[in-house]
């Protein structure tokens, strides 16, 4: 046990000084929406994303007064939080060390988005989920607690309404099978209850903004091409990877290849899963897990349709978080089961937090540098309203080198290109500078545009 004490601190330095080596400290056009709702607080002028976020966002500005820190303080409380609830309540300490080796929990947050509460929310629900299960807590704590995360799941992310529903599938399963589980009627209250306050928030949004979670905001779904279906199906398949999920932009032939490769591999491991699974089944607490699998499976595929009728991202790591986490927490409960020795999976945690954050900082700068030059030049441009990166042509590529091949490869890293940083430091300094995705505003005078600002 001693050693996965000395991870999980290992683990909390790494995650709270990791964006410090990131040119624009984790934060992305994502983080600069949510900044701009937090800075609109108590007045919100959108609903394209629930308020949760935002909220938890300014309550932490409130203390620190500066968005940057009110974002990194918030994510590592919750890496602490969940560390600590993990040990005193000894609920899976080791298997909750591990989560943090692999690639779902590093990205979340390490990065300013909602997918970090989002998943920081889910392990609670997991958790009440688990101990109702196994009857180790009072039906009406079970009802309350998890109802009151289901709900503050959705006001963070409105993709909670597929773990909801995930939910609800599982309990169909459950009494369309009839035989009798103590906690079958629970699941329906919960599922009355926080369906209730889902309910609730979606009113509140159609009163005060007329649309129930900003549809009328959401751009259509591009053309469908089938180079892009095919991408969101390898995006699918990599669910089942606790650790490995690289997905480069480019369309190469290289690039669409070495994805493929990927999926051989996750294929390969969701069969060793499987074989897993069969051979320890015996002395599983079965309900769980399929509970787990349920949700993991309906979240993926409910979320890849849903990009069909939508503007969303294509499935990648962050898109599928919350399917990754579940899937991976249940690979680990069941490895852990009946173990003689857990050497091989310790040692591959290790390797892939190494490896996650070396390949995380392969461009490594001094954020509170670029973030300290940035600042001086931004009371210059109070009266500005918006800002936009006009310098999406000067594209900084980088070459690598293989040895072994004796050839290289060049790529153009989005968060590394001067304008994106620019951007995302100037709207974190002042969020309600709004950032554009097109520079569509008539008056020019209250646009801030990057090539305005300076950057070493």
């Amino acid at each position: 046990m001693k050693k996965y004490v000395v991870l999980a601190v290992v683990i909390v330095l790494i995650y709270f000084f990791q964006s410090f080596f990131l040119a624009a400290g984790g934060i992305g056009a994502d983080s600069l929406s949510y900044f701009g709702i937090a800075s609109d607080l108590p007045r919100p002028e959108t609903n394209l994303f629930p308020l949760g976020f935002p909220v938890l966002v300014q309550l932490f500005h409130w203390i620190f007064q500066d968005y940057f820190w009110a974002a990194k303080l918030l994510n590592i409380s919750m890496v602490i939080g969940i560390l600590v609830f993990s040990w005193f309540k000894r609920f899976y300490f080791k298997e909750t060390v591990l989560l943090f080796t692999g690639k779902t929990v590093f990205f979340v947050l390490n990065i300013v988005n909602s997918e970090g509460p989002f998943i920081f929310l889910l392990y609670f629900l997991l958790y009440f989920l688990h101990e109702r299960f196994r009857d180790k807590i009072k039906a009406e704590t079970f009802i309350i607690g998890s109802s009151l995360v289901m709900i503050a799941m959705f006001s963070v992310r409105y993709s909670a309404i597929y773990i909801y529903l995930g939910i609800g599938v599982f309990w169909m399963v459950k009494m369309m099978k009839g035989n009798y589980t103590p906690y079958k009627n629970d699941l329906f209250k919960f599922l009355l209850v926080s369906g209730a306050g889902i309910a609730g928030y979606l009113g509140f949004n159609y009163m005060t903004f007329g649309s129930f979670t900003g549809e009328n905001l959401r751009g259509a779904p591009a053309q469908y091409q089938f180079i892009y279906l095919f991408r969101d199906f390898l995006g699918m398949t990599n669910v089942v990877d606790p650790f490995i999920g690289l997905k480069p932009a480019s369309n190469s032939i290289g690039s669409m290849t070495f994805q493929v490769l990927v999926m051989t591999l996750d294929v390969g491991l969701l069969i060793y899963f499987i074989k897993l699974y069969n051979r320890k089944k015996a002395s599983l607490a079965l309900d769980f897990h399929h509970l787990l699998w349920i949700i993991g499976g309906f979240y993926t595929v409910t979320l890849f349709i849903s990009g069909l009728f939508q503007q969303i991202e294509e499935m990648n790591v962050r898109m599928l978080a919350a399917a990754n986490f579940c899937l991976f927490f249940s690979f680990l409960l069941i490895y852990f089961k009946d173990l003689n020795s857990d050497k091989i999976i310790f040692r591959v945690g290790c390797f892939f937090l190494i490896f996650l954050t070396a390949y995380s900082l392969k461009m490594p700068e001094n954020y509170l540098e670029n973030k300290k030059e940035i600042a001086t030049q931004m009371p210059k441009f109070k009266s500005k309203k918006f800002i936009f990166d006009d310098e999406k042509e000067r594209k900084l590529v980088t070459t690598y080198e293989i040895p072994m091949l004796k050839t290289s490869f060049q790529y153009s890293h989005t968060n590394a290109q001067q304008g994106n940083i620019k951007q995302s430091i100037a709207s974190t300094v002042n969020p309600e500078i709004k950032w554009l995705k097109y520079d569509t505003i008539p008056d020019k005078s209250q646009v801030l545009y990057t090539s305005q600002l300076r950057l070493k």
